[in-house]
C-alpha cells in the first residue's frame, strides 16, 4: 500500500488503525488534541508493538516498519494536508466529531476519502460539518483493530459510489475484510452484538441460567460455528423448515419476542429449505454439500484444537 493516511485521535482504536495502515505499507500521519498527546501515543504504539513481536502477535520486523511509516504530526491540520484518506477516531460524541470532520474538511485535500470510526452515531448526523460530503462515509473497525479482520463501511445518503470503492479496496489492502451496510441506527454489527447480550441479560434476571453458564454455552455450541458460518450460512445448514419449527416452539413461551421473520416464512412455503434443497438464503449448490459438511467438520476439530492449545481465557 503506497498511500498517504491521517489518523485522528490517537488513543487505543485510533492508535490500532493507524498501525494497520502503516504495517500494510502506507504512510500514516497521527494527530491528537496536541503535539505532546500525539507524541506519547505515537511512542506508546511502538513500545507495543515490541511486546506484540515479542510474542509473536505482529510479525518479525513490524516495529521498524512501524518506525518508518507512522509518525506524530504537531497538528491536525499538518497531518491531512497531504493525506488521500482520512480515519476520524476521536471520542463518541457527535458534537466532538462534528467540529473534528469540519477541521478536517478545511484542511484536507478536496478530493480526499474522509472517514468515520463511529460505531453508533448516523453517517448522516455528521455528513453536513463535512465539505464535500460525498467522500463520506463510517468506515468502522472493530476491537482491537490489528487483531479483528472485518471492518463496517456505512455510506450515508449522499456518499458517492466512488467512495465506497475506494474504501473498500483501501481496506483490502490493509488485510481486512468488509461489509457495506445501510446508515441505520447501530449499523449491523451492534444490532446484532447487543440483541444477543439483550436476549442473555434477561436469561439472567429471570433466573434461567447464571451469566457464567450462558457464556460456556454461547462459546461451546452456536457460538462455536461463527468464525466460520454466518447465520444464514448456519440456518441454511440446519435446514430452513427445523428453524420454521423451533420458532412455533419458541412462539408458546415469547409469542412476540419470537414471532417467525416473513423472509423465513416465504422461503419455507416456497420449498426452498436451505442447503438440502439447493437454495435457500445463500442457495449453495447441492453437488458442493459433501465438500460443505467436510470443511465444516474439519473447521470444527481445528478450533476445538486451538482452543485446548491456549487454554481456557484467564477471567477467574
Amino acid at each position: 500500500m503506497s498511500r498517504n493516511i491521517a489518523v485522528i485521535g490517537s488513543g487505543y482504536m485510533g492508535g490500532g488503525i493507524a498501525q494497520v495502515l502503516a504495517l500494510a505499507g502506507a504512510r500514516v500521519a497521527l494527530a491528537d488534541v496536541s503535539a505532546e498527546v500525539a507524541e506519547q501515543n505515537f511512542n506508546r504504539l511502538i513500545a507495543e508493538s515490541r511486546d506484540f513481536v515479542r510474542d509473536g502477535l505482529f510479525p518479525e520486523g513490524a516495529t521498524e516498519t512501524l518506525e518508518k511509516n507512522l509518525w506524530p504530526a504537531a497538528s491536525l491540520a499538518e497531518a491531512v494536508a497531504g493525506a488521500e484518506f482520512i480515519e476520524e477516531a476521536v471520542p463518541e460524541v457527535l458534537a466532538i466529531k462534528r467540529d473534528t470532520l469540519a477541521q478536517i474538511s478545511a484542511a484536507a485535500r478536496p478530493d480526499a476519502i474522509i472517514g468515520s470510526n463511529t460505531s453508533t452515531i448516523s453517517i448522516g448526523d455528521m455528513a453536513d460539518a463535512v465539505a464535500n460530503p460525498g467522500r463520506f462515509l463510517g468506515v468502522h473497525f472493530s476491537n482491537p483493530s490489528p487483531f479483528i479482520p472485518g471492518v463496517e463501511v456505512i455510506p450515508h445518503a449522499g456518499t458517492d459510489a466512488a467512495t465506497i470503492t475506494a474504501a473498500c479496496e483501501l481496506v483490502h489492502e490493509a488485510g481486512k475484510s468488509t461489509a457495506v451496510v445501510k446508515d441505520v441506527t447501530g449499523f449491523v454489527l451492534n444490532r446484532l452484538q447487543y440483541a444477543l447480550f439483550h436476549e442473555a441479560t434477561q436469561l439472567v434476571e429471570d433466573g434461567t441460567a447464571s451469566a457464567e453458564d450462558i457464556d460456556t454455552l454461547v462459546r461451546t455450541t452456536f457460538g462455536f460455528r461463527l468464525p466460520f458460518f454466518g447465520p444464514f450460512a448456519i440456518a441454511d445448514m440446519a435446514g430452513l423448515d427445523v428453524y420454521d419449527f423451533c420458532y412455533k416452539s419458541l412462539q408458546t413461551g415469547f409469542p412476540e419476542r419470537f414471532a417467525t421473520p416473513k423472509i423465513l416464512t416465504d422461503l419455507v412455503s416456497e420449498g426452498k429449505l436451505g442447503t438440502k434443497t439447493g437454495s435457500g438464503f445463500l442457495d449453495v449448490p447441492a453437488e458442493r454439500i459433501p465438500e460443505l459438511i467436510a470443511y465444516r467438520n474439519k473447521a470444527y476439530v481445528l478450533m476445538q484444537k486451538l482452543i485446548e492449545d491456549l487454554g481456557p481465557a484467564p477471567i477467574k
